[in-house]
């Protein structure tokens, strides 16, 4: 690959290694597979090298991960449930949900409109660059290193998914929750806490309903752990289990 001048920080690129537990044999790989395409366009001087071929590549080992686990763990499924559960877990909420848990966010390049519009927690943008991962991988050490990031991260989900309790926006479940009640209600998420350093920041937040305290949840963003909050406000309710 043509050698580029790394614009992330080699400190950050190498705190991202720590918590996808993989170490770049070319630590390029890994910056393009960050790279947004509103950053090259914005920026000339970077050559319009960005992550979406790399999202080509990964969605189809993404694929043959998946296929290749559920095929084994699952040999009484015929092809349509395969088909279903596959497509259960490989969808935009679910990769936008992993690259939540890994904080994927924190470490893209971005232009600036999409920086100032919140791309670093859009769900496509964070799906797509979780596809793009795979492929720098799976170009950089190979299909089995590829497949173990995939499965790493995604066997709870298959399983949750098999449990009928794949839930990817337990905020808005909440909600409906709620609202299937009949009477109104006021929701809110206030942090109570952050600690950490800025690389491992801990966020804890209560979701409030009418004042009353219904959940509590922690996560590396505010998002997920206002997520965290609502399930586990679901979980008090009986609504879904633990």
């Amino acid at each position: 690959m043509r050698r580029i001048k790394l614009i992330i920080d080699i400190k950050e690129l190498k705190e991202f290694e720590t918590i996808i537990k993989y170490k770049f044999n070319n630590i390029e790989t890994l910056e393009k597979s960050l790279t947004h395409s509103s950053y090259s366009n914005e920026d000339k001087s970077y050559n319009k090298v960005n992550n979406e071929r790399l999202e080509f590549l990964g969605d189809a080992v993404l694929s043959i991960s998946v296929s290749r686990y559920i095929f084994d763990k699952f040999p009484d499924y015929p092809e349509g449930d395969l088909t279903k559960l596959r497509s259960q877990v490989v969808c935009e909420d679910t990769l936008s949900m992993v690259a939540g848990e890994l904080n994927i966010g924190k470490y893209m390049l971005l232009g600036k409109g999409e920086e100032s519009s919140g791309g670093r927690e859009r769900k496509s943008i964070l799906a797509d660059a979780v596809e793009a991962i795979i492929a720098a991988i799976y170009i950089d050490g190979g299909y089995r290193k590829a497949e173990s990031f995939v499965l790493d991260n995604l066997t709870k989900y298959i399983h949750h998914a098999v449990k009928g309790k794949i839930i990817t926006d337990f905020k808005s479940y909440l909600q409906e929750y709620y609202q299937s009640k009949g009477h109104a209600c006021k929701i809110r998420y206030v942090v109570t806490k952050e600690e950490g350093p800025d690389h491992e920041k801990v966020f804890h937040v209560n979701v409030i309903v009418n004042k009353v305290v219904a959940g509590t949840g922690s996560g590396k963003s505010k998002k997920l752990a206002e997520q965290e909050a609502a399930k586990n406000a679901l979980i008090a309710e009986g609504q879904i289990n633990e």
